[in-house]
């Protein structure tokens, strides 16, 4: 069996002006040849800039949404196609906060991947459970349903990348023990169409819990929110990908 590849993602989210692509530039200064995989999301405003920024590094970009058609009557929305073009060639799906605030199913995630596969690109697919449905025991039950429905046809390491981010761990500060995530990682892999797809956990992964979540069996890197603004707080979290 393959090995998945080790990756750190980083999701700006509505975060980022100009300014902020310095960033961006010292942390492709400080990692010119990375023991693992580098991307950074940035808003879709920053794309070009940041492509321009980071030119010859091994830093890899990414959107955070794409839609389901390659162009038409979609006022406010932005294709695969149109993002790649930006100079990206990974997208996140699903992410929570795309589902609950713009209702999106995981048949819609399904059908946005399979427009990221189409135009070339590697989806990173956002799976996990709220605070809720952990407390009620029913976190497999819906991590597993989403990843089912979520995943297109066609879906394997070369064009995939699965995030675990419990919902309540988000932006909270808090994280699950690390049993619990390696729960929640152990049956993923069980489920994979492809065993090599890799596995990222996102939820306040900080410099200071990195280490000891890259040591979880099954756990290939993070999908790194607010910490991954600056250089040296994601810095701090490749390293510790890159030794683990």
């Amino acid at each position: 069996m393959t090995q998945a590849c080790k990756l750190a993602a980083g999701n700006w989210k509505m975060n980022g002006l100009r300014a902020d692509l310095a960033e961006a530039r010292a942390l492709a200064a400080a990692f010119p040849a990375p023991g693992c995989g580098i991307v950074l999301c940035p808003p879709a405003t920053l794309l070009c800039a940041m492509a321009e920024a980071v030119s010859g590094s091994a830093i890899g970009l990414g959107g955070q949404d794409c839609h389901t058609q390659a162009a038409g009557a979609h006022t406010g929305d932005i294709s695969a196609a149109m993002l790649a073009d930006a100079g990206a060639h990974h997208v996140i799906l699903g992410h929570s906060e795309r589902r609950a605030d713009h209702a999106e199913s995981s048949a819609l995630v399904a059908a946005k991947a399979h427009a990221a596969h189409a135009a070339g690109w590697v989806s990173i697919i956002c799976v996990g459970e709220t605070e809720a449905e952990r407390d009620a025991g029913e976190t497999l039950d819906i991590v597993l349903g989403q990843l089912a429905e979520s995943l297109p046809e066609g879906a394997g390491a070369a064009n995939t990348v699965i995030a675990y981010e419990p919902v309540w761990a988000i932006g909270t500060g808090r994280t699950p023990t690390l049993a619990q995530i390696a729960e929640v990682h152990d049956a993923l892999r069980a489920k994979l169409p492809d065993r090599a797809i890799s596995l990222l956990y996102g939820g306040s992964v900080k410099p200071g819990n990195a280490a000891e979540i890259f040591a979880i069996a099954n756990v290939d890197g993070a999908l790194v929110g607010g910490a991954s603004l600056k250089a040296a707080d994601f810095g701090a979290i490749i390293a510790a990908l890159e030794a683990a």
